[in-house]
């Protein structure tokens, strides 16, 4: 068993006790942070003259080698270590001898493991927000093509207004890059260097850690060393935005999963996205979408998992913090792989235009428009609501929609309506007339459209 701290201790470990305490099999996920992170407070250490320049030069090197050596595939990250840490220094000591032993002065595992996991889970905040904008980038290409295609908008899943698929798909829009700016603000947050903070208390060494900062990109240095050392806020911030980015997807899928089914018949999946039964011949199954809505739970629960692990830890560090990091690193994959599977199912979707429009005219999506005609006309809207809802009732009894209504009929229930009835119910006035900001009318969608490219290109 390979561990740095045998000094105290008379006799080993147990082993099913150093199984239960060793983190390799997951922390090795961010051996390259750690080597980064190592090579930054070398660099600080010789330029405060606790390291000699030709002993951060041998150092550097052989963290490189070790770093160069795991990415080519040339060195195994070995579970006979406790965690990674472990591992690189000891492999580094075996390379470069005592030097070597040098690495770990004026640092402890606790703020060593903080960096690491910064480092880490800032690569994968900027990992994130770089796939949602490839989402808004479909998005918006679908709304630039369908800005005229009508279909029903809903409530309570009953039709009820017409809007169009743009408008629709700006609604998503929305809701993404609003995912977007909480990436930003959770990299803005957590953009503070815990290293230097030691174990709680810092150290006696004389370190600038402003310098360690610097090298390694952060805002600034962290202002207090116990809770640099057991800081989790920016796990848990990170874990809340992934839950509610799958949540968007969630939404999105259910909707697919509807639009796709046989009754709606709104959109078609790409054979490449979907999947066939093993016994029913004629199934395409929305399986992506499905998985998606399913996943959305296991994001959650690392959510609530880690919520629960430290709502009663005192300061500082525990080893309860040790459970962030599955849980994280799965929530990350599970998101990441979501977030490029939807938007290449979504590129590759096909939208039965015709058949969404027939659903918004049939869906009486128009019956508002036909209750402001007669507003228009001096009627009052009560009175309004009331003769539109006894017209809906004849074409339910009918099977029509009010757009294939007679004039006569339409006015032996009110006389007050004329021909143009039929301009002002049509699909495209009744969108086109929404004019206000947010609205589906063409104005408005191409103002949106404007504002979103915009925003892409920044």
């Amino acid at each position: 068993m390979a561990q740095l701290w045998g000094g105290r201790f008379t006799k080993e470990t147990d082993r099913l006790v150093y199984n239960f305490n060793a983190s390799i099999s997951f922390d090795k996920k961010f051996y390259a942070q750690d080597i980064k992170g190592s090579i930054a407070h070398v660099a600080m250490l010789a330029k405060q003259g606790i390291l000699s320049n030709e002993e951060q030069e041998q150092i550097t090197a052989g963290l490189n080698s070790i770093l160069h050596d795991v990415n080519e595939g040339n060195l195994e990250i070995s579970d006979t270590y406790e965690d990674i840490h472990s591992f690189v220094e000891a492999t580094l000591i075996d390379r470069i001898g005592d030097a070597g032993k040098k690495l770990h002065t004026g640092r402890s595992r606790n703020d060593q493991v903080a960096l690491d996991m910064k480092l880490y889970t800032r690569d994968e905040v900027t990992e994130v927000d770089g796939l949602l904008k490839e989402l808004l980038r479909v998005l918006l290409r679908i709304m630039k093509e369908n800005t005229e295609t009508a279909m029903p908008g809903f409530t309570h899943l009953q039709k009820a207004q017409p809007i169009t698929l743009a408008h629709h798909m700006g609604a998503y829009f929305e809701m993404f890059k609003r995912d977007r700016s909480r990436m930003r603000d959770i990299f803005e947050r957590m953009n503070e260097c815990p290293l230097g903070s030691g174990a709680l208390a810092g150290t006696t060494y004389p370190l600038d850690r402003e310098y360690t900062a610097e090298l390694l990109g952060f805002r600034e240095a962290t202002r207090n060393s116990m809770d640099s050392v057991s800081d989790r806020d920016y796990l848990i911030e990170f874990l809340s935005a992934m839950s509610t980015v799958m949540m968007h997807l969630s939404r999105f899928s259910e909707e697919i999963i509807i639009w796709n089914s046989n009754e709606y018949r709104f959109v078609e999946i790409d054979d490449a996205f979907s999947t066939g039964s093993s016994i029913m011949p004629q199934k395409k199954n929305p399986d992506i979408a499905e998985l998606v809505r399913g996943k959305t739970g296991r994001v959650y629960g690392a959510l609530m998992s880690l919520l629960t692990t430290m709502k009663g830890l005192p300061l500082a560090y525990n080893k309860d913090m040790q459970e962030d990091k599955e849980l994280v690193f799965d929530a990350i994959d599970t998101t990441k792989g979501c977030l490029a599977l939807f938007t290449g199912m979504l590129n590759t979707m096909n939208f039965n235009s015709a058949v969404m429009e027939t659903s918004a005219r049939n869906g009486f999506t128009n019956a508002t428009d036909a209750a402001d005609y007669l507003v228009n006309h001096g009627v009052p809207f009560r009175d309004a609501h009331g003769i539109v809802g006894r017209l809906v009732l004849r074409c339910i009894e009918k099977n029509i929609a009010l757009d294939d209504m007679s004039l006569d009929e339409f006015q032996s229930v009110s006389s007050v309506f004329q021909e143009d009835i039929y301009e002002a119910i049509s699909m495209e006035t009744c969108i086109n007339k929404r004019v206000t900001a947010g609205a589906p009318g063409r104005k408005a969608m191409e103002s949106a459209i404007a504002v979103y490219e915009k925003y892409l290109a920044e």
